[in-house]
């Protein structure tokens, strides 16, 4: 199967079979998801949703965390993964946005990547659910499950590669919910250990499933 052929395909599929695709961190607003994302780093969305409501109400506006010291944040977040950092880099955030941003989220990657705790990844991943920019987060899951279905190749070894690749074949308006299907797809089907093959409406379409089409989870 040629590449355009399999990326017109995959997405059909996904369009079809999964027409709403949306993060799973909850949250109100784009300093909220700014923050549950900072968190989510090496961490489950699941374990930051439980944490973020008693964040969030104590630290309501990136004025009240500016002025708040890393200790009373820690407390807050000290059962998410590397709490001391994370601690750390929303403080710094908060700062940064009441410095040089008035107080706002950056709808920009420059802008974005210069706060405290953020990368070009969770730069993305604010642009796109934030800002409908036609961006492409490329964690754990995208990585592995591009890989898997053939939309790249062996030779795209980082997730910048991965993330061109994606964005030159996946057209601008289908990106910013492209993100969370590869997502959502990785974490309940195609996972890393024991993807299920035998349940994915993928099958005919990916390069993995015609390499390994026995000994995959029922």
């Amino acid at each position: 199967m040629r590449k355009s052929d399999r990326y017109k395909a995959v997405l059909e599929w996904f369009r079809t079979n999964v027409p709403v695709a949306e993060t799973e961190l909850k949250y109100d607003n784009p300093y909220q998801l700014l923050m549950a994302v900072i968190l989510s780093a090496q961490c489950t969305d699941k374990r930051v949703n439980m944490i973020s409501p008693a964040l969030f109400a104590a630290f309501p506006t990136p004025e009240v965390m500016a002025a708040s010291s890393v200790d009373e944040v820690y407390e807050y977040v000290k059962t998410v993964s590397y709490p001391n950092s994370k601690a750390k880099h929303l403080v710094g955030m908060a700062q940064m946005l009441m410095s040089d941003f008035g107080g706002e989220v950056p709808d920009n990657l420059d802008d974005l990547v210069k706060l405290p705790g953020v990368g070009r990844k969770t730069a993305n991943v604010v642009q796109a659910v934030i800002f409908k920019k036609p961006t492409m987060a490329v964690d754990t899951h995208v990585f592995r499950v591009s890989h898997r279905i053939g939309l790249v190749d062996d030779k795209c070894t980082t997730p910048l590669s991965v993330e061109k690749e994606l964005t030159k074949h996946i057209p601008a308006a289908d990106i910013p919910t492209a993100h969370h299907w590869l997502i959502l797809h990785g974490r309940y089907t195609c996972m890393a250990r024991k993807p299920r093959c035998a349940k994915c409406g993928l099958q005919i379409y990916c390069k993995y499933f015609a390499q390994h089409p026995l000994g995959t989870e029922n």
